[in-house]
């Protein structure tokens, strides 16, 4: 049996290496204009709200740029040990560069709003709260007119993306900038690897597949509630086991294999037809399946084949690929960094048939989606990734749709679905009851294929 594939990507072991990080980019300085940072002199402050692992290391990404001076000045979170720890670590790795005052640590629903008030023209908020919370955040720094870096997926629904692509068009109407932590796209590997498609060098791509198949994975498999801790809080901590907060493991993690997926077709698929099960759940009380299958179809016909798998004990695969009628495209091999992105003369993956690869190593693309957002700031270039996103994480939801409920599921459906997982979610206080409630027997509801055919639960 194969070893499990390592993710060498994570946010958390970035953070880990950080204070080893070898300054690389250039120097890059524009015109200056009044209400932007368009030179290397001007420090750029940010503001972190969501300060758990994922939230720590996309900080830490920021800080580490090198294109002028940039400062951690605010965070916001619902838990006080997470952002203390958080900002612990990274005061240890970046120091000076951490600049956080207690009157600038914010617990509760609200911290966002006084995170952001923090910031300026120029500055930055990173927005890497449970997705539930993104376009009530994302409308806020529009308001304030700060420039946002916000964690995948934008939206869990349809009703939120719809939201979202409505927030998209005003961040482009006030110039801001906006990067989308789909960070597959700034893979030096995989650009090389898109315009070697588009060259023609694979032929017309006939198909794709994409993996992700792991032992248990986040908080998607979560137990029973503590007795002394609120049920909101248990679920925000929890976000992966809960739909309305992440679109479950199946969102939070599949959309990365396709998105670089629909990257290579250049297209989104019109519709999906998906399958799944829970199985061995033990004492899990959350609203994931454990597998899944979905068969995305593009308006071409084109088919693109998706497999999930959160079960302990099973063979790991964590990859995709495009089959073209003149050879094969690895898109990534075995985690997000490093892709290993290559292309193959016929469809087998043997040395002689070797035709194309990615030297190594790469650059690393957590870095350099912020590389390209705080260059485009300094720049004043037109740079907002918001719909690109809101579209990948609509096309995820319509996957898991179809698996949830047995049905196909097209995307204008999943577009204009009325299910809204979390309607009053820019309500919520620390006081408020969850969204989801739980059952007698202290388990939540969970998808019933054939049964509920218009509903995810």
């Amino acid at each position: 049996m194969s070893k499990a594939p390592k993710d060498t990507s994570s946010r958390r072991e970035f953070l880990k290496n950080s204070s080893r990080l070898a300054a690389g980019a250039s120097v890059l300085a524009g015109t200056a204009i009044p209400h932007v940072y368009a030179a290397d002199q001007n420090t750029i402050k940010i503001a972190l709200v969501g300060c758990g692992g994922r939230g720590t290391g996309a900080a830490a990404n920021a800080l580490s740029t090198t294109s002028g001076p940039i400062k951690l000045v605010a965070m916001a979170d619902v838990f006080d040990n997470r952002l203390n720890t958080s900002y612990q670590s990274l005061k240890k790795a970046f120091g000076d560069k951490v600049d956080v005052p207690d009157d600038q640590k914010f617990i509760g629903f609200d911290g966002y709003e006084k995170a952001i008030s923090c910031l300026g023209p120029g500055d930055v908020v990173l927005l890497v709260t449970p997705p539930a919370f993104r376009w009530v955040h994302f409308g806020y720094a529009i308001e304030k007119g700060i420039n946002v870096f916000m964690e995948k997926p934008l939206t869990v629904d349809g009703p939120s993306t719809r939201k979202m692509l409505e927030l998209a068009k005003k961040s482009e109407e006030k110039n801001l900038k906006v990067g989308v932590g789909l960070m597959c796209r700034h893979c030096k590997a995989r650009q090389e690897l898109y315009d070697r498609i588009k060259q023609g060098q694979i032929g017309d791509i006939l198909e794709l597949r994409a993996y992700r198949m792991a032992g248990p994975t986040g908080s998607a498999a979560t137990g029973p509630k503590p007795e002394k801790m609120s049920e909101l809080l248990y679920q925000i901590k929890n976000f992966h086991g809960f739909l309305w907060a992440s679109g479950g493991g199946f969102s939070d993690f599949l959309i990365h294999n396709i998105d670089e997926s629909c990257w290579m077709k250049d297209a989104w698929p019109v519709q999906a037809d998906g399958s799944g099960g829970r199985h061995y759940r033990g004492d899990n009380v959350d609203q994931n399946f454990d597998s899944y299958s979905v068969e995305y179809t593009f308006a071409d016909g084109t088919k693109m084949f998706l497999r999930g798998r959160t079960m302990p004990g099973c063979r790991q695969k964590f990859a995709s690929f495009a089959h073209g009628t003149k050879g094969l495209a690895v898109i990534s091999t075995s985690a997000h960094h490093p892709a290993k992105a290559r292309i193959y003369k016929g469809y087998n993956e043997a040395k002689e048939n070797l035709a194309w690869a990615y030297p190594q190593p790469e650059p690393n693309p957590y870095q350099l989606e912020w590389d390209d957002l705080i260059n485009a700031i300094r720049q004043d270039k037109r740079y907002n990734e918001v719909k690109r996103g809101a579209e990948a994480s609509l096309v995820t939801s319509m996957g898991r749709m179809a698996a949830h409920t047995g049905q196909v599921v097209t995307y204008d459906e999943m577009l204009n679905c009325k299910q809204e997982f979390a309607p009053d979610v820019d309500k919520l206080t620390l006081d408020s009851p969850a969204p989801v409630l739980a059952r007698a027997d202290g388990s939540y509801p969970v998808p019933l294929p054939g049964i509920l055919k218009r509903r995810e639960y």
